[in-house]
Order: structure tokens, then sequence, then C-alpha cells
């Protein structure tokens, strides 16, 4: 468990991904607690997103790749806890290229993880995701694994996760795994929301969908999901300790189309969907997470999925039109 949330100049953390859409929301909390490090080779992630946190003096930003071990290995010396967050942020692209996932997912987990074992950081923080849970429509607790992921993205999570396992064995290290719902909410990087006000931006006449519109999976505003990792490193129990992150409700691709069209300059466009019940290859057309375990300790999202999503499409809205947005 880490120590009472007051800042502590001792207490140093490192957001491997930092820079990226949850990792620049991270930072800002935690340097309520005490100096962050952030590592990232902005390859997805912005120096804008840290614009405020490197203000502050207490931030600093090392630019670099999570596949050079020996690299992260120098940043992370003085820390107390190493968040890994760097990932592929759009499951997709494995398609297009099969190794993406390997490199980004599984391998830079592997480097972070030697790095704190290097560096004698005892704490690791763990970015995975429902994907874990493969195919299958019921609601998931962090012990249900009986299905295998169906993505490459899936299966680099759950590798890092088996990973995350070893090292707490093998090398004494304290471990947090949360599994995120899809996360949603300002500087996203990826996701259907984004997606779409892009493609309205592009086609105002038109917005393309991929699948038939009923895919529904649980969304987590950023806000929810930082205060929820928050809440969970300080009541963690055991030494590797596995949590499920997600809301109960779910929304569909279908809902999400009609709020990006509402909140565009374009609100006669055309919903086209292209049909199927997936979106592509991959894709888990129907997912839910049983948080449970977490609302257990004590705490649960302040918003359901639907309400998170309403509140991105908003906020990414006015990041993609500007003053052109419209209210929700």
């Amino acid at each position: 468990m880490l120590d009472s949330p007051e800042v502590s100049e001792t207490r140093r953390f490192l957001v491997v991904g930092g820079a990226g859409f949850i990792g620049s929301h991270l930072v800002e909390r935690l340097l309520q607690r005490g100096p962050v490090t952030v590592f990232d080779n902005l390859s997805v992630g912005k120096r804008t997103f840290l614009s405020e946190a490197l203000a502050s003096g207490r931030c600093e930003l090392i630019e670099g790749d999570a596949l050079d071990v020996e690299a992260l290995t120098r940043a992370a010396a003085g820390h107390h806890t190493l968040f890994h967050l760097a990932a592929n942020p759009e499951a997709r692209w494995g398609l297009d290229n099969p190794r993406l996932d390997l490199e980004q997912g599984t391998i830079a987990t592997h480097n972070s993880l030697e790095a704190a074992r290097r560096a004698g950081v005892t704490r690791f923080v763990l970015s995975s995701s429902g994907t874990v849970y493969g195919d299958t429509a019921e609601p998931c607790a962090e012990g249900d694994l009986g299905h295998l992921p169906i993505s490459l993205y899936g299966a680099s999570k759950l590798a890092g996760e088996a990973l995350v396992s070893a090292y707490v064995e093998c090398f004494a290290l304290t471990a947090t795994i949360f599994r995120f719902g899809n996360v949603v909410g300002p500087r996203g990087t990826h996701g259907a929301a984004l997606d779409f006000l892009k493609k309205l931006e592009r086609t105002p006449e038109e917005l393309e969908v991929l699948g038939d519109g009923r895919q529904a999976k649980p969304y987590v505003h950023v806000s929810d999901c930082v205060e929820a990792i928050l809440f969970a490193l300080d009541h963690a129990e055991g030494s590797l300790d596995i949590l499920n992150l997600a809301p109960t409700d779910t929304t569909s691709v279908r809902r999400i189309a009609e709020l990006c069209v509402a909140a565009s300059p374009y609100p006669e466009a055309r919903i086209r969907y292209t049909g199927g019940e997936r979106g592509w290859r991959g894709d888990v057309a129907r997912s839910r997470l049983n948080s449970e375990k977490l609302a257990a300790r004590g705490h649960r999202l302040r918003k359901s999925s639907d309400e998170a999503v309403r509140a991105a499409v908003g906020e990414l809205a006015l990041e993609v039109f500007g003053t052109r947005a419209r209210a929700l």
C-alpha cells in the first residue's frame, strides 16, 4: 500500500507512456503526491498534454523508447513506483502489423519490469484491459479467464500480466494490474468517438460505422479512471493485486455515433452501418466487466458508461471542431 496521499519529495513516480491519454491525466494527479518522471517516445503521446505538469517544475519528461531497456533502467533509478501505461493505443492496428503488439505490448512490459528490477523500484503498476477475457458477453470478474483473447492486443496484455505475476514471485516486486474498460475523455488519442468525429470532419454528409452498431462495451471516463487507480493503490491487497475498472452498464456503438453527429457541426449527417456483428476481426462485439472487487473496498465510479460517453463526446468535439461543436 502507498503511504498517505500527502506530498512527499522522497516518493518519486515514473510513468512510462505518461505523455499519452490516460498517462497525462494520471501525471497531473500524481504531482499532488510527489515528483513525477515521464518516459515517452511521443509517438502517440504529446508534450502539450503535459504542459501544466511540466510548468509545475516537479515533472520531468525523458524522451525515450520502452524498447530500449538500458535507457528505461536509467530513467527508473531513484523511483518508488513505476506505472507502465505504454502500449499500442489502437487494437485494430495489429491487423496491419502483427508484430506491433508483441513489441509495444509484451516486450515493452518486460522491459519496464526489468528496468524496475535493476533500478530497485519496489512497486509496479500495469494498465491492462478487459480484452484479456476474450469473446464473452457475460460480466467477467478478475478470476474469469476461461476464454482466451481473440485480438493481438488482448494477447499482448495477457502475456504482460503473466510477466508481472512472474516478476512478483521471482523478484519480490509488489504489483497492481488494472483491467480497464474502454477509457474515454479529453486528450483521447484513439477510440470510436474520436474516430467518428474525425470522420465527420472529413465527410460531413455521412458517418460510416463499421459493423451493425449493436456492439456494446463499458466506457470509463478518464477522470474516473485516474481516481479509481489512486484509490486502489491506497487500498491494495497482497503482493499482486488484480482489479477490473469499469462501470456495470455498457454503451452501444450506435449511441456513440448518434452523440457524435449531434455534437458535430453536421447534425443532418446520415449514419451508414457497414453491417456484421463485429467492427473488425478480433473485436469483442459485446463485453462487460464485474468491478465488485473494487466496489467492496469502498470505491465506485462516479459516471455510468452512458454518462462517461456523453461527457467524452462533448469534450472531444470541442477538440476536433472548436467553437463549431454543438452542445449536447
